[in-house]
């Protein structure tokens, strides 16, 4: 539907012009909210990605601490518990009886949202 108001013209004579049209007005809407949505995508994505590189790291470190105890190698026991994507993207270390591993996570955001997670295989006896 659309409106229509009466000009007067110089002459005197009226006629009708149409105002405010709402033809592309959806998609006008739809392109200035692309740019919102896609921050909301990719902030959800970052967030996912930093949430499995914690949890994976924790893991690694405690599976390279579980090495320790069995007197096996550590760094390689931690580096078989991490799979996929955080294998290339870990840092894995050890002092001691402690096994510390990083991993970063993939997206813009990855320095930033670094997971860090510590192991102790505990005192020798």
């Amino acid at each position: 539907m659309t409106r229509h108001d009466r000009v007067r013209c110089a002459r005197g004579q009226s006629t009708a012009v149409q105002v405010g049209s709402a033809r592309g007005q959806s998609t006008v809407e739809v392109v200035g909210l692309l740019p919102l949505l896609l921050a909301a995508g990719l902030a959800v994505f970052s967030l996912l990605n930093a949430g499995r590189a914690e949890e994976v790291a924790g893991n690694a470190a405690e599976a390279g601490a579980v090495a320790l105890l069995q007197g096996r190698e550590p760094r390689a026991a931690a580096r078989a518990a991490l799979a996929g994507w955080p294998e290339q993207r870990a840092a894995v270390r050890i002092a001691g009886r402690r096994v510390t591993v990083r991993v970063t996570p993939a997206g813009p955001f990855g320095a930033r949202l670094r997971a860090s997670a510590t192991a102790d295989a505990g005192s020798m006896r």
